[in-house]
This record gives structure tokens, C-alpha cells and sequence, in this order.
């Protein structure tokens, strides 16, 4: 779709509904232009996190990673990791390769299965966390800062629905 002069990226309506006719398509012109504009909002916001998280010496990934370890006791194996950032297990190995190089994390042999490792977040990631979460959530609440609580609980459902939705996109 072409661009408008809100913001650069952003198609109008119009546009959309250009592109559904010109197609022959019977869609709904204006779902079609939720979910570019979502698509988009999406691109931006990753990309203003991928600076954000930058400031700290992480990328988003590692963020969550470490995240994801705080608050599951410090430990978990990467194959759990993978599934619940739902990320492939390289992916994860090659964050935590990077993550346990600066020391944030460790690895150790599974209690469970000795055949296995599990992640451990050391010390020095555990204050890595707590050094940045003033700001960090600092600009996560001011992000979202021109929503009202109630908005932002609609919000909230309505990106839930959205979510559930976007299976469309990768379905066979």
C-alpha cells in the first residue's frame, strides 16, 4: 500500500479500499487496514525497543531471556525458555552463547536430567535487571502514557483478540 501523510507509513482508508477494489476482493476494506497499520505499529515499536534495550547493552531478545529467568527462580532449561519466549531452541542458544560470554548467565548440568543444562542467571544479570527497571519501565509507562487505565484495559483484550487472530497470517 502507498503512503499517507500522517506519518510516513500509514495508508488511509481510501487507499485500502483502492487496493480491495482494484483486486476485485471481497474484504473489508477497513480490517484490512487495522491490520497493516498493526503490522506496521509493530515494525516501529520493535524497532524503538531494539534502541531501548540497546542503552543497556541487550537486544530485546536477551532482555526477555534474562527477564524470563527472574521470574521463574533464576534457572530454567533452554528448551522451556524457547517455548515460553516462543523462539526456536537455536535462537535461545545462540542468546544465551552471547549472554553467558558477558557473564549475565551461567550454565550448569540439569538436576533433572543429567544429560541436560539448564540456564542460570548469575548475580551480575540479576543487577543488570535491577539497574535498568527504573527507566526501563519508566519509558514502557510513558509509552503508553496517552491512554487512559480504562483504555488501556480495552486495549489489553482487544490485543488479545488480535493476537489469537494473527495465526491467520502463518496458517496453511
Amino acid at each position: 500500500m502507498t503512503r499517507d501523510g500522517i506519518d510516513g507509513e500509514t495508508p488511509t482508508l481510501d487507499q485500502a479500499a483502492r487496493q480491495v477494489e482494484r483486486y476485485g476482493l471481497e474484504v473489508d476494506p477497513q480490517a484490512v487496514l487495522v491490520a497493516v497499520r498493526l503490522i506496521s505499529a509493530g515494525v516501529r515499536v520493535g524497532r524503538a525497543a531494539e534502541v531501548h534495550f540497546a542503552r543497556f547493552g541487550l537486544s530485546t531478545g536477551r532482555y526477555r531471556l534474562l527477564a524470563d529467568l527472574e521470574d521463574h527462580g533464576g534457572e530454567k532449561s533452554p528448551s522451556h525458555l524457547a517455548v515460553d519466549l516462543g523462539v526456536s531452541r537455536a535462537t535461545v542458544t545462540g542468546l544465551l552463547d552471547g549472554l553467558e560470554r558477558e557473564g549475565l548467565i551461567a550454565r550448569r548440568p540439569s538436576a533433572e536430567d543429567g544429560r541436560g543444562t539448564v540456564a542460570v542467571l548469575t548475580a551480575r544479570g540479576a543487577q543488570r535487571l535491577r539497574d535498568m527497571a527504573p527507566e526501563h519501565f519508566g519509558r514502557l509507562e510513558s509509552m503508553v502514557g496517552g491512554l487512559s487505565a480504562e483504555e488501556r484495559a480495552v486495549f489489553l483484550e482487544l490485543l488479545a483478540r488480535v493476537v489469537r487472530g494473527s495465526e491467520a497470517l502463518s496458517a496453511d
